[in-house]
């Protein structure tokens, strides 16, 4: 892989906030959920998908740097907020302390707002890069609308409502299509549109986030049953612990296991035809999917 996970946070930890003022402890919590570790696969889906199609000079300052750290402090946010006690009550994150316990829930909370809202401050920034880029404004405001209530929020607010209640398929399908897959299409839509790439190509890579974004949740959903707690580096069994009904829950571990090779091979196939300029980009972006759908942590 090109990009190692030192370089990726390299170009994030630039935009992060400086520790300072009254908010002192509400940015200390923040900053301690952005650099509590993880492979950073967004940013890095985000710019392997902009260098797909860039064909440019990877030295020069690029509207991308912006929108990787945004969508990064987006994905924290999410994180400190599913962990809260009201959620999924967690006490581990990849191995540490969640926010809500290295701190306290009350700064959990606000820390999962800051990041939300300094993730847009973040993202705005690429205008001054690219003045009136017209890209940037559409790499905005697909970045708007992925996390939001048409996207991840959508889908957390039913999983939410619907906790311990019998759901059928089109809520369960619902529930993971913005849950999990607006993420990842959001990453890839925002790199390639920053890089240039045409509307079919934009059309091909969103078939691709939202299947391997099922096929991620539903191996989630497996390692939660039969995962090990140490090389996660959070407590498996909190779907059953918190009475939530998953793809596993409704049609059992071989069919999950099933569904998550059909989604995986309909990502591939729609990744072939994918035409771009910088064709290792290619390769090391379907070799990370690959890892997310394939992983056993």
């Amino acid at each position: 892989m090109r990009h190692s996970v030192e370089e990726l946070e390299k170009i994030i930890y630039a935009y992060l906030p400086k520790e300072k003022g009254y908010a002192s402890r509400c940015i200390s919590a923040m900053n301690y959920a952005f650099c509590a570790g993880g492979k950073r696969i967004r940013p890095l889906m985000m710019l392997l998908a902009y260098e797909m199609y860039a064909g440019e000079d990877r030295a020069q300052a690029r509207p991308v740097d912006c929108f990787m750290a945004a969508i990064e402090m987006i994905h924290t946010y999410s994180l400190i907020h599913d962990d809260l006690p009201a959620l999924d009550n967690d006490d581990l994150r990849r191995g540490k302390p969640t926010v809500h316990v290295a701190y306290d829930e009350v700064t959990a909370i606000l820390a999962g707002d800051a990041l939300l809202n300094y993730a847009f401050f973040t993202a705005a920034k690429a205008f001054s890069l690219c003045p009136g880029d017209q890209k940037v404004e559409r790499a905005l405001s697909v970045l708007t609308e992925k996390p939001g209530l048409d996207g991840m929020l959508g889908g957390q607010v039913l999983d939410c409502e619907l906790t311990g209640k019998p759901i059928g398929e089109e809520e369960l399908a619902f529930i993971y299509e913005n849950k999990t897959s607006a993420l990842i299409e959001c990453a890839l839509l925002c790199g390639a549109i920053l890089g240039g790439a045409d509307d079919h190509e934009i059309t091909l890579l969103e078939t691709i986030g939202s299947c391997v974004g099922l096929a991620f949740q539903v191996r989630d959903d497996i390692l939660d049953v039969e995962g090990d707690a140490a090389s996660l580096g959070k407590p498996i069994g909190s779907d059953e612990r918190n009475d939530k009904y998953t793809y596993v829950t409704m049609h059992g571990m071989e069919a999950a296991k099933a569904y998550v090779s059909d989604m995986t091979a309909r990502a591939m196939d729609a990744l072939s035809k994918l035409s771009v300029k910088d064709t290792q980009a290619k390769e090391e972006l379907k070799e990370l999917l690959l890892s997310l759908v394939e992983r056993d942590r």
